[in-house]
């Protein structure tokens, strides 16, 4: 009995993961030089966009588990790259801000991704950047709303939206 299975050369789910290790590889190799990864980097972006976030909405912008945010949110903070306060005032969040440290290296850092998201864009127009942009947010639609996730229009999809 054979099975049937996916004609990768077709398969846009496989093209989509190739593209993401593909991105991530770049982006990777361009924050080494700064001593970063993509999840520091991603954090100091999340932080500097919305200062005070707490460790969990952190943690689900940067894609990875509280415990691995905490970790790295703990490192940031003794190399000055964030504070937090002493004592939650509210609960448990200690919520995070960015130090000029921190601000500085994330200036060096955005350029660094912003190089490799040009480079990654290169040779498409305008119209077709928003035309993948608005078919990636409908992809992602579709599968949150699968999940039974919700997702509000974000400032991050109106401000691409606009492009």
């Amino acid at each position: 009995m054979s099975q049937r299975g996916i004609d990768l050369t077709t398969s846009l789910g496989y093209l989509l993961k190739e593209a993401s290790s593909t991105l991530r590889a770049s982006m990777e190799a361009a924050l080494r030089p700064l001593g970063m990864t993509i999840t520091h980097y991603s954090c100091l972006e999340l932080l500097a966009q919305r200062p005070g976030l707490s460790n969990s909405e952190l943690a689900r912008g940067a894609f990875v588990t509280r415990q691995s945010m905490n970790v790295l949110l703990q490192a940031l903070e003794r190399d000055g790259y964030v504070t937090r306060p002493e004592e939650a005032r509210v609960g448990k969040i200690l919520p995070a801000q960015l130090t000029p440290l921190g601000r500085s290296s994330l200036e060096k850092a955005s350029a660094a991704v912003r190089s490799v998201e040009v480079k990654m864009l290169g040779g498409m127009t305008q119209d077709e950047q928003a035309t993948a942009f608005r078919a990636l947010q409908s992809m992602v639609r579709s599968l949150r709303e699968d999940q039974g996730v919700s997702q509000g229009d974000s400032s991050e999809d109106r401000r691409h939206a606009d492009k």
